[in-house]
């Protein structure tokens, strides 16, 4: 069969499926770029122009008036990305279910922290600032009752979640949708966070909020818990006239395998490139954040009319950069088929607007729980979740977390070890726990602390100190 025929197959599969002709199109686009081979999907560095001299948070509040600010602000809706499950640590609902921290002897989870950040900015500013919600299929009805479940959160004229399209995982064998009778749901997998915009042309959301009043949309991560609602970028924004703005921060050594801003020298645009799109020849150069000094973190600010006259332009489907993902088709089974998952990224877009730019923000915008590592420390002593529902540290430089992935990398897991909380990290400059450790109340981490593996289950009592040595002796010594 020809490449053409197995894009019709994998279309027939999702008419049967009931998909619509719009997610149809977006995954036909995507199939036509990766059967033409992967080499369309290189960004390479001769290709390109690092990004510098970006203005900075502090830079451009100096020049804001904050109290107009509140009218730009009052023009935005607020849109978050909530189709993940966190199967990466070992989740079956929606990630943003689960618990971060406590705040005032309640649990709270990323959605509420979510909600709480919204509810203090129309109360305290006085501005709609509608909640949308991009649910997958697998998050929509999850995420939909806890919402419903809240009181204080009420929005009848907006809808509070857009449902992102889905599309046939790829048997790398035969170029055709994946079969997998024992996990029929494992077939399918959303097509990358690229997919918002098709979401939001089919849905209509544009043109619901445009005639309600908003003008601009600030996008982010549900799990990117630093991505508050901002007024100064509202009105900054605003007053570039750009119809795109990407947040970005600098890049550290920690930094180095995450996607950075370009610049085009063929368009002399600004581009997204991601690390599957990097060349392994140009990987060095990539990699190096003297020469790429920021990176994405997928906090956006668009113009609803420029987004608009976009997408009618490419009837609904923007030609975004394909990311190929190769993966197994029961991501816990290494055995199971080999497939690949096609998928965009929502920055993308970026390289489709003249003017687009960017600004730089702090980490304190940039607070990303990817994996049980990065919960460790938000459920760390080095944070405290604030009235605003802001999650405020000293100086936003963590440190760094290894936790031994055999008994950590999953949630359960992870919460069996930490039954009453984390350890403080407030003196710790990096963590590594090797082999299984369960804590007791009170303990505290400080320098480089190092717990080795023992062989067998084991222990760190109430109140004990851990550092470079292991558990620090209880005894003086002479």
């Amino acid at each position: 069969m020809t490449a053409n025929e197995h894009a019709e197959r994998c279309a027939q599969v999702m008419r049967e499926h009931g998909m619509s002709e719009m997610a149809i199109a977006q995954f036909s686009h995507l199939y036509d770029v990766w059967a033409k081979g992967s080499e369309t999907t290189w960004i390479r560095e001769d290709d390109v122009e690092p990004l510098c001299d970006v203005p900075s948070f502090h830079d451009i509040y100096q020049t804001i008036d904050h109290d107009k600010a509140v009218e730009a602000f009052s023009k935005t809706a607020f849109i978050k990305l909530n189709g993940g499950l966190g199967t990466s640590m070992g989740l079956s609902c929606a990630k943003s279910l689960l618990p971060v921290r406590r705040h005032k002897a309640r649990q709270m989870r990323f959605l509420d922290i979510i909600v709480g950040q919204v509810l203090t900015a129309r109360e305290r500013l006085g501005v709609p600032l509608p909640l949308t919600f991009m649910n997958s299929f697998r998050t929509s009805a999850d995420t939909l009752r806890v919402l419903e479940a809240t009181p204080r959160f009420h929005q009848d004229d907006i809808p509070v979640e857009i449902v992102q399209h889905r599309e046939p995982k790829i048997d790398i064998a035969t170029g055709e949708p994946v079969q997998y009778p024992q996990r029929p749901d494992l077939e399918w997998c959303p097509p990358g966070h690229g997919d918002l915009f098709s979401t939001l042309w089919e849905s209509g959301l544009l043109d619901i909020l445009w005639d309600k009043g908003l003008r601009y949309l600030f996008i982010s991560n549900s799990d990117n818990l630093g991505a508050r609602p901002s007024r100064t970028l509202a009105q900054y924004f605003e007053n570039t006239g750009a119809p795109f703005m990407a947040e970005v921060a600098v890049r550290t050594e920690a930094d180095r395998k995450g996607g950075h801003l370009v610049r085009s020298r063929r368009t002399g645009r600004l581009m997204l490139r991601e690390m599957s799109q990097v060349h392994p020849e140009d990987r060095a150069h990539a990699q190096n954040i003297g020469r790429h000094p920021y990176f994405n973190t997928n906090s956006l600010w668009i113009r609803i009319d420029a987004l608009r006259d976009l997408l009618a332009s490419h009837h609904g489907v923007l030609p975004l950069p394909v990311i190929i993902n190769k993966k197994t088709v029961d991501p816990t089974d290494p055995s199971s088929t080999p497939v690949i998952q096609l998928e965009t990224a929502m920055g993308a877009a970026i390289s489709l607007f003249d003017d687009a730019i960017c600004v730089q923000v702090d980490r304190m915008r940039f607070l990303p729980v990817k994996t049980t590592d990065d919960l460790f420390i938000m459920r760390s002593d080095r944070f405290h979740l604030t009235d605003q529902f802001e999650m405020e540290d000293g100086n936003y430089i963590f440190p760094n977390v290894e936790l031994d992935s055999r008994y950590y990398k999953n949630i359960d897991d992870f919460n069996e070890r930490f039954p009453y909380n984390v350890p403080s990290l407030a003196a710790a400059n990096s963590v590594r726990i090797e082999g299984d450790w369960t804590f007791g109340q009170n303990v505290s981490f400080y320098g480089d602390a190092v717990l080795q593996d023992q062989g067998r289950p084991s222990y760190v009592p109430n109140g004990e100190f851990v550092g470079p040595q292991g558990i620090e002796p209880d005894e003086w010594l002479a």
